[in-house]
């Protein structure tokens, strides 16, 4: 990836998702998460403080040692334990059905294959098992989406592959998922990155 995408992005990155604005939402998607949970794109432990109590663990994937080396202060301050288990959501190095849940937020934008990170995250859930999740995407109003658009290669390369135009509710329906619950529309902030998908999903 180069310096920048090694010494730089993971910085900003950090900064963006540690604005205040987003922990409504990261306190709202981590509720009901309990035992042995996966964390997909876990970066710089940005969700550690929303964990509930009765987590047992949480199996940290993440590809950039930066984001991780910024998490340590969070992961040593966890009353959980967390436990980084791999770098690829699309191969986690985890047993089928060994996990109570899994989590994700602002994961889905970025994996070259959302498709194959959730048959991997169903693969390693117990029947059952929920996905908790939060996101951005494409919005429905033409106009923003046509923004969206035009920014997206843009985006692509200063952002780490991260995409604009993705619509994660149909990524998490299309991979067999059942929603028990899912909220979208608006979020504080610039308008193309801050239409959000937050929500549960169970495997069926």
């Amino acid at each position: 990836m180069g310096f920048y995408g090694e010494k730089i992005l993971p910085r900003i990155i950090d900064r963006a998702c540690g604005v205040q604005t987003l922990a409504p939402w990261r306190q709202k998607v981590c509720e009901g998460l309990s035992g042995k949970v996966v964390e997909i794109g876990f970066g710089s432990g940005r969700n550690v403080p929303y964990y509930p109590s009765n987590i047992e663990v949480v199996y940290a994937v993440e590809p950039e040692s930066l984001a991780l080396k910024l998490a340590t202060k969070r992961i040593e301050s966890a009353f959980v334990t967390i436990e980084h288990v791999g770098l690829d959501g699309q191969s986690i190095p985890l047993s089928d059905g060994s996990c109570d849940a899994a989590l994700s937020t602002f994961t889905l934008c970025t994996v070259p294959d959302p498709a194959a990170v959730l048959q991997e995250v169903s693969r390693v859930l117990k029947p059952g098992g929920q996905f908790h999740f939060l996101e951005h995407g494409l919005a429905p109003s033409r106009a923003l989406a046509l923004t969206q658009r035009l920014l997206n290669p843009l985006e692509m390369r200063i952002a780490g592959g991260c995409h604009l135009d993705r619509r994660p509710l149909a990524f998490i329906r299309d991979a067999g998922f059942e929603l028990l619950w899912s909220d979208e529309g608006p979020a504080k902030g610039p308008k193309p990155w801050s239409y959000f998908s937050a929500g549960v999903a169970v495997k069926i």
